[in-house]
């Protein structure tokens, strides 16, 4: 699922309540029902376990270097199941321990480090220290899959690309899911698909549990974006098997019974279940969507406040830059411009520039946000909210011929954007 924030946003200005489409109905609650018990924690019990073994082992100036990598790696597993940005910075503290006292396995600790960085949204970093890491003594084969990545992340796509070729190799699982998300960007589903379904017969085949969750639950993704939701709908029930408390794939699921489905209400249960123990502000901003959807706008603005709130006092870094720059393009156009020049200094992708063309187009510079657009978005990227900022754009340049194409491709994107946003899409 794609950004939901700017869908929310214009919602709460511009409409109110839906009535949902004729679509085929996809999730049944007796299907997944058992997977809602918040007293389901086995993944994040299993990580509290893995930290307090390892924290023992560590000697108190932290000198162990064996030991913390596994106390970092397990501290970014807590992150992930609470959403505590406190447990990042732990582990980012252990792996520049680990870098300053590794004698022979320092890149391990590199890579480490680097992911931990993406994580947190600091793209460029990761990518200068494994650029870094490249020339010295390191293994280059892992050093390159994990630059092809960040390269990704930072809009370098012809060096993801060399990376990616140097790496070849059709049987290799890693190679494989890297291959998918170059036809991704590339515009390729259809591909995409195909790769990672070959990934998922590798995962198969070697009976991995973490493999087979994380490639169940990316397909899961792709086949949503394709359209297929009732393949998408069981690969997420198919992760759910393995990890009962999955809460990425729950989310997806509360979105099938909203966007296809139209059951505003089982998917405020299944979320109010997630954030029990998985409070990410992401779920105020997606409960926001749902009850603008239902005409309930102060509930959405009282939603999309405590979104907002959480983000600006948390410490998030630019984890939710991208959220900040489209709410702020309404609220506070001028910072919303300011965030948006600093998030391209990050990463400049199409993702980043249509970002900016908007704060250029909220601030009445409708021009310059044409001029961006052209040369930084168009026949770049294929992301369904790229092209609605484009179509926006387009309209207020008077450039309605362009409008037109770019609402046909959208319709294609229904499930993705969701109800609200395709009924503004259909008014442009």
């Amino acid at each position: 699922m794609k950004s939901i924030f700017y869908i929310v946003l214009l919602a709460l200005l511009t409409i109110g309540c839906q009535n949902p489409m004729e679509k085929q109905q996809i999730a049944n609650p007796a299907d997944y029902n058992n997977y809602l018990d918040t007293s389901i924690k086995v993944t994040l019990e299993e990580a509290q376990t893995t930290a307090e073994f390892w924290s023992k082992r560590l000697r108190p100036d932290s000198s162990g270097v064996g030991d913390l990598g596994p106390l970092a790696g397990t501290y970014e597993q807590l992150f992930q199941q609470t959403g505590d940005v406190s447990f990042l910075k732990s582990a980012e503290k252990l792996y520049l321990k680990g870098t300053q006292i590794s004698a022979n396995n320092k890149d391990v600790y590199i890579r480490g480090l680097a992911h931990n960085y993406v994580s947190q949204h600091r793209f460029k970093e990761a990518y200068e220290i494994l650029q870094q890491s490249l020339k010295g003594v390191s293994n280059k084969h892992q050093t390159k899959l994990m630059l092809f990545d960040v390269a990704m992340e930072v809009g370098d796509y012809e060096a993801a690309y060399e990376y990616l070729k140097e790496v070849t190799d059709l049987s290799d699982y890693n190679y494989l899911i890297r291959l998918s998300k170059w036809s991704d960007y590339k515009g390729n589903l259809e591909d995409a698909i195909k790769y990672m379904e070959k990934a998922k017969k590798i995962a198969d085949s070697r009976d991995s549990k973490p493999l087979k969750i994380w490639t169940y639950s990316n397909l899961g993704d792709y086949y949503g974006h394709a359209g297929r939701i009732a393949d998408a709908y069981r690969h997420y029930l198919m992760t759910l098997e393995l990890q009962p408390d999955n809460a990425y794939v729950k989310k997806g699921l509360a979105w099938i019974v909203y966007a296809q489905d139209g059951d505003t209400n089982e998917a405020h249960r299944i979320l109010d279940s997630v954030m029990v123990n998985h409070p990410l502000p992401d779920y105020h901003l997606f409960k926001s969507e749902l009850y603008e959807y239902d005409g309930m706008s102060a509930k959405a603005e009282i939603e999309m406040k405590t979104f907002i709130e959480t983000i600006e006092n948390g410490d998030y870094g630019a984890m939710y830059n991208n959220y900040l720059i489209e709410y702020y393009a309404e609220t506070a156009p001028q910072k919303a411009l300011d965030l948006a020049k600093k998030e391209l200094e990050n990463r400049r992708t199409p993702e980043v520039y249509h970002l900016l063309a908007l704060a250029q187009l909220k601030n009445d510079n409708p021009e310059l946000a044409l001029q961006i657009i052209q040369d930084y978005v168009k026949s770049k990227t294929s992301e369904p909210m790229a092209l609605y900022h484009s179509a926006l754009v387009y309209k207020a340049n008077n450039l309605y011929d362009d409008v037109q194409p770019i609402k046909e491709e959208l319709e294609e994107a229904a499930f993705e954007l969701g109800p609200v946003l395709m009924k503004e899409i259909r008014q442009l």
